[in-house]
């Protein structure tokens, strides 16, 4: 036996009753995942004052930058994803994601470099700020205070935009992904206002409130949503870019929280060769063979099914104005759930509300980062230590 298995507790099984029992999901949470999560619109508030406190007006003095970098990795590399679909197609600058160490060979004194990491020390986040400072690039740093992170963009003299330190970083999203947004702001490429920022703040309490362990699971869209992905290998897919983002972030805490294999993307690319797993051996294959007579409570892992989550979002940013991209999206958003329905794969859809581009980001995000932690409870696994996670950074630093 592997030695690392020693670490792996849980159950194959997912129990439906703990989902509905709060004592037990509580003492199932010893890392508190699910208050870490309802934090959300708190995160939003608190990192808004403080970047507020860091004299960001500083970046707009030399004028709008040739291109921007966000640097980081996990939950910090999603940050330059969320900024690039928010800034938009109109965005006068590219925006790019970087998850490797160091910059892009071509970054230079006209680029900006925002280097994100929730722990401040990530080698990605460091190497990419030292490159910026080496090259003259415009610095901003996102990271806790008194970090390796906060040292080197002191010694770059760039602003630092404190976050508060939260285990692990992927409860921290909207810490760090609003410090990201207000800087791109301060160099004019974003239009995110005050009251995008309450209204997200809002949206995220609110879904926070109807994802409570409180609420019996028929009335609770987390814990509905976990129960129909229980046993399955989810398909993620967002209908615009937008919602490319708020699936590839379901991605992420299906993987890390309930530690289920998933595949997301965009409807655009399914469309060119994904969808074709609806047609496969745990898709359509697998359904026409099934017993309508079976029991469902005794299927084992040859029957494994596919489910399908569909995040919608109409296709477009707030700022867009075209109709063609909206009718695009949605035209095939409707295939892919006729086809889902006619190979009998069951689909649940998440749909996009709000009227800012971030507000609905955040509905989008919410109630899927809550079923990934109950998905995960009713697994009897503890969502925030992950053995293999840890063991991962362990032998990598050998």
């Amino acid at each position: 036996m592997i030695d690392g298995t020693a670490g792996v507790s849980g159950h194959r099984n997912a129990d439906e009753r703990l989902l509905d029992d709060p004592q037990a999901l509580a003492e199932r949470d010893p890392g508190g995942m699910l208050r870490h999560t309802a934090s959300a619109g708190a995160q939003v508030r608190e990192s808004a004052a403080l970047a507020a406190e860091a004299n960001l007006s500083v970046l707009a003095d030399d004028g709008r930058p040739r291109a921007v970098v966000i640097a980081g990795i996990g939950t910090a590399g999603r940050t330059g994803d969320v900024l690039a679909t928010v800034a938009g197609p109109r965005c006068p600058v590219p925006v790019i994601a970087h998850r490797l160490a160091g910059v892009p060979g071509w970054v230079g004194a006209a680029d900006v470099v925002i280097a994100v990491s929730a722990s401040g020390r990530s080698p990605e986040a460091l190497g990419a700020a030292e490159a910026a400072h080496r090259r003259g690039a415009r610095l901003v740093a996102v990271g806790p205070a008194e970090s390796q992170l906060h040292s080197v963009a002191e010694r770059a003299r760039a602003p630092f935009i404190p976050v508060p330190r939260r285990a692990p970083a992927r409860a921290s999203l909207w810490g760090l992904t609003v410090p990201v947004l207000l800087a791109a702001r301060a160099l004019g490429l974003v239009k995110v206002n005050e009251a995008d920022l309450a209204e997200t703040a809002a949206r995220l309490d609110a879904d926070a409130d109807r994802s409570r362990p409180t609420a019996e699971s028929f009335v609770n869209p987390a814990k509905s949503l976990a129960l129909g992905l229980a046993g399955s290998i989810p398909i993620v897919w967002g209908s615009s870019p937008l919602a490319s983002v708020a699936a590839r972030r379901f991605g992420d805490t299906l993987s890390a929280n309930a530690r289920y294999p998933v595949v997301t993307g965009a409807l655009g690319e399914a469309g060119r060769g994904r969808v074709g797993l609806l047609d496969g051996v745990f898709g359509g294959l697998s359904e026409g063979e099934r017993d309508i007579f079976a029991d469902p409570d005794e299927s084992d892992g040859a029957g494994t099914r596919l489910r399908l989550v569909l995040l919608r979002d109409g296709g477009l940013n707030a700022e867009d104005d075209a109709d063609e991209p909206l009718a695009v999206e949605e035209r095939r958003a409707d295939a892919v759930q006729t086809l889902a329905e006619r190979r009998g794969v069951r689909c649940d859809v998440v749909t996009a509300e709000g009227g800012s581009a971030l507000e609905r980001l955040a509905s989008l995000v919410a109630v899927p980062d809550f079923a990934s932690i109950y998905l995960a409870l009713a697994h009897g696994l503890d969502p925030m230590a992950v053995p293999a996670i840890t063991e991962m950074k362990e032998l990598a630093n050998q």
